[in-house]
């Protein structure tokens, strides 16, 4: 088995096995993003235990998973006895893992760690003791603790302050593919796609790799969306009912938060949250953002020459917008029922928020391709709601660079070369104009265009645009 992509991490990970000492590391991200795939292929060789946590389940169904995967773990043609606490079960992994050779990184790994962890069942406080007590003295152990609840693991593991605090050497949080990383995998399972093509699939399944691993070669990306998502067994028709679920205590709360998300393309501060969502607690509504945005689903932009206190969240995710848009209440299930979406208003509404999405989370392919990857900058957002008898203005992603000059990026999406008209052009000045009159600005503005095909170099384009990115710089 090979990986793709995952550079970053997987040099982390030869770091920490090649350490000389024992090792804790803590790998969190959103459901089906590959945590598992990334640590049973890139530990391999240095697995000496794995065990899963099983979602909902018991105490004791946990302890008896625990013991047949010890039995696994040490070959044993019997099974071994069943233990009655979680200080006893680890009490048993030491037995076993005194009879391995200490000249070699041996990894312990426990994936889907917060399930295990069930009400009064004292898992946490045991491993932790475990950790402290034993595993913490043996320079060959490296344990690797992984979770899809990224709020719990953060909470009460890499911010706790019992026994297991500071005790987490390394930290990895595992974000979807990027779109090359995309192209990279699909690649790999001999999927032959125009770049066009993958785009359409990143826009309706992300970067997930459990998601991508259907597509087929020999298909159109309209195929593949319509094989996933709506026919009477497409695993992505029901992905939305199982995945807040099996994240986060209370989901219907972050499916609240998700909808009105959804509903509002470019974004809701956080008092319009609570008014949407008809949340009373302040500080429940903190935790259920906070819970959304480490797990990836939900992105907060801090306006530009605003505070942190005044960000505009998004929603981030793609499939979840897809299925809220498209999947949710589709009645056509016949073959191509994708197809006969295109060029509807719904489809175009989408497919330009979806862009603009995308390009948010590959700034540093776009700052690669403007030739500023080394000058520091901050990506922002801004708005501005006009009086009575004003003008408005947005801007959905503005580059503000320390070299005294900002970006101001218009994101659209097009099946063919992008046409700037008098009506648009007149626009686009007035965004330029409006923004410095109400920001005072002193920056050189430079109004950028990010694409799909590029911008046609007509009377409109020439002495307006400065600069521009295309589809293909944003899978580099």
């Amino acid at each position: 088995m090979k990986i793709t992509g995952r550079i970053a991490e997987q040099k982390i990970l030869a770091g920490r096995l090649a350490s000389p000492e024992p090792e804790l590391i803590a790998i969190y991200g959103r459901r089906r993003v590959g945590k598992t795939y990334l640590v049973r292929t890139f530990c391999k060789d240095e697995m000496v235990f794995e065990f899963t946590g099983i979602h909902g389940a018991t105490m004791k169904t946990q302890l008896e998973n625990f013991s047949r995967a010890l039995q696994l773990a040490a070959k044993s043609a019997v099974a071994l006895a069943i233990p009655a606490n979680w200080l006893q079960a680890f009490t048993m992994l030491d037995t076993y893992l005194d009879t391995l050779p200490s000249g070699k990184p041996a990894v312990i790994f426990f994936d889907e760690f917060p399930w295990t962890d069930t009400r009064k069942s004292g898992f946490l406080q045991a491993f932790d003791h475990w950790w402290n007590a034993s595993a913490s003295k043996k320079s060959h152990l490296k344990v690797i603790i992984c979770g899809s609840a990224a709020s719990w693991m953060i909470d009460r593991i890499i911010n706790n302050r019992g026994g297991l605090h500071n005790r987490v050497t390394q930290t990895i949080r595992l974000l979807p593919f990027t779109l090359g990383e995309t192209q990279a995998y699909l690649k790999s399972k001999g999927v032959i796609l125009d770049q066009y093509n993958q785009l359409q699939l990143y826009m309706a399944m992300g970067g997930i790799p459990h998601y991508l691993r259907n597509v087929n070669p020999g298909e159109s990306a309209a195929q593949v969306i319509d094989r996933l998502c709506f026919t009477k067994d497409g695993p992505l028709k029901i992905e939305f009912s199982n995945l807040y679920k099996s994240l986060f205590a209370h989901s219907e709360n972050h499916e609240r938060v998700i909808r009105a998300l959804a509903a509002k393309g470019k974004g809701l501060s956080r008092n319009e949250i609570i008014n949407e969502c008809g949340f009373t607690s302040g500080g429940t509504t903190s935790r259920i953002l906070q819970e959304l945005e480490e797990s990836g689903f939900i992105t907060p932009y801090i306006p530009f020459q605003k505070n942190t206190n005044e960000g505009i969240y998004k929603l981030s995710d793609e499939y979840s917008l897809f299925y809220l848009k498209f999947i949710e209440h589709a009645k056509d299930t016949a073959g191509g029922a994708w197809l006969r979406q295109y060029g509807t208003p719904a489809y175009i509404s989408w497919s330009g928020f979806a862009f603009e999405s995308i390009c948010q989370k590959h700034v540093l392919q776009i700052r690669r391709r403007l030739g500023i990857e080394g000058v520091l900058m901050n990506a922002a957002t801004w708005r501005h709601a006009p009086g009575k008898g004003a003008q408005g203005a947005q801007i959905d992603l503005l580059l503000d660079r320390q070299d005294r000059c900002i970006n101001i990026c218009e994101m659209k999406f097009s099946g063919s070369e992008f046409v700037i008209d008098k009506k648009y052009a007149a626009e686009l000045d007035t965004k330029v104009n409006v923004f410095r009159a109400e920001t005072g600005t002193k920056k050189t503005l430079f109004p950028t265009m990010i694409t799909t095909y590029g911008t046609r170099k007509n009377e409109y384009y020439l002495g307006r645009i400065q600069a521009e990115v295309l589809m293909e710089d944003l899978f580099a």
